[in-house]
Parts: structure tokens; C-alpha cells; sequence
């Protein structure tokens, strides 16, 4: 505990569902590609298990061949159909501003395509001190690991296994695909409502 203290000083959060609100976004682009491709596409449930690389909802919808060149298409149907929609979580804002104000850095760690992450940062006037995209999972230790993250703060149980990959504390919040007794089971340290609980546990853990 006294070393994963000392590290504190370095946040990293995940993107989509806990940083930001992008199922209107992205459920526009899925209709987009959809569309465009003539391949039928749930997107009302594709928005209910973000987390995973998009090449993973892909795979319902599309042959092994076609994922490579339809997940290109997605990301440049993305910036034309995602970034406007997409609202930020409550308590977003507020959470890196905490990290600021203990001294610390906030970063970004996600599995989207970076450059779609910043658009989606810059748009919303959050500004982390870094975004590291195309990672997922176990491989958001690289990441965190690679910037003396000591705590990372996500939604999913793929944030709590990189986590606790990276040896840092997993925090996490029920905000998207997965609940409360989920993340915990999967190991998640702390589990807050929502990220407006954030600042004050960030100070109780500081202190």
C-alpha cells in the first residue's frame, strides 16, 4: 500500500462511460455504417457492451475479411457522426481538476482510436495531461506502468484486469455496461457511485 501511495500522484482514467457519455455518438455512426454498408447492425444493443476494441462489436456484424477496412470506414464516419453528441459523464470534469489540485497528472488510457479520443476531449474541454489510445484491458498496464499511474479509474472489468495488471488501484464506477457487485467480484478496490464522488475520495486516500 505505501508504494501504490506513493504513486498516486498519477490518475489514469478510461474514455467512453466513464469520462464521457458516447452511446448517442456512437450509435449514429453504427446507423451510418450500417447504411452505408447494407449490413444490418444492432446499434441499440452494439451501445450496451462499450469497453471492448471496436473490432470486437464488429465481429456480430461483419465477416472476419471485412473487419479491417469497415473499422476504418467506422472511425472516419466516427468524427462526422460522434464527436458533437457525446456529453460529458458527471463529474468528469471535476475528476481531473481534482488530480490537478493535489499536485497530480490525469491521464487518459482507452481502447479507442487515439485521435478520436483527443477530438472527444478537446470537444468537451476536459484536458488530461495525456491520451494513450488502442489499448484494452491488460495492455492499458503498458500505459499506466509507463506513466507512474497509481490509481485507474474506469467502468468496465477490462479497466479493473489493467488495473491491477499495472499494480495499481483499480477505482471504479457503475456507470456503464457492468454494476457495482460485478466490478467488485472482478477485484475493483473502491467502487464510487458516479465520478462526482471522486474529488472527495481522492482526498481521504491522499490524506
Amino acid at each position: 500500500m505505501e508504494g501504490m501511495t506513493s504513486r498516486a500522484v498519477t490518475v489514469g482514467f478510461d474514455l467512453d462511460m466513464t469520462l464521457i457519455d458516447s452511446r448517442p455518438g456512437i450509435r449514429a455512426t453504427y446507423l451510418a455504417l450500417s447504411a452505408e454498408t447494407g449490413t444490418y447492425i444492432d446499434a441499440d444493443l452494439a451501445v450496451t457492451r462499450l469497453g471492448p476494441p471496436l473490432e470486437t462489436e464488429l465481429a456480430h456484424w461483419f465477416p472476419e475479411e471485412a473487419i479491417g477496412e469497415v473499422g476504418a470506414r467506422y472511425r472516419e464516419l466516427y468524427v462526422r457522426h460522434a464527436i458533437e453528441p457525446t456529453t460529458a459523464m458527471p463529474g468528469a470534469r471535476e475528476a481531473v481538476d481534482a488530480v490537478r489540485r493535489a499536485g497530480g497528472r490525469a491521464i487518459v488510457v482507452t481502447a479507442k482510436h487515439e485521435p478520436n479520443a483527443k477530438l472527444h476531449l478537446e470537444h468537451l474541454g476536459i484536458e488530461p495531461d495525456a491520451v494513450i489510445g488502442w489499448l484494452w484491458a491488460e495492455a492499458k498496464a503498458e500505459a499506466l506502468v509507463e506513466h507512474g499511474a497509481g490509481v485507474y479509474v474506469g467502468d468496465h472489468l477490462g479497466d479493473v484486469r489493467g488495473a491491477r495488471a499495472a499494480g495499481a488501484l483499480s477505482v471504479a464506477v457503475p456507470t456503464g455496461p457492468c454494476g457495482a457487485e460485478e466490478l467488485r467480484a472482478a477485484g475493483a478496490d473502491v467502487v464510487l457511485e458516479d465520478l462526482t464522488a471522486f474529488p472527495a475520495w481522492l482526498e481521504s486516500y491522499a490524506g
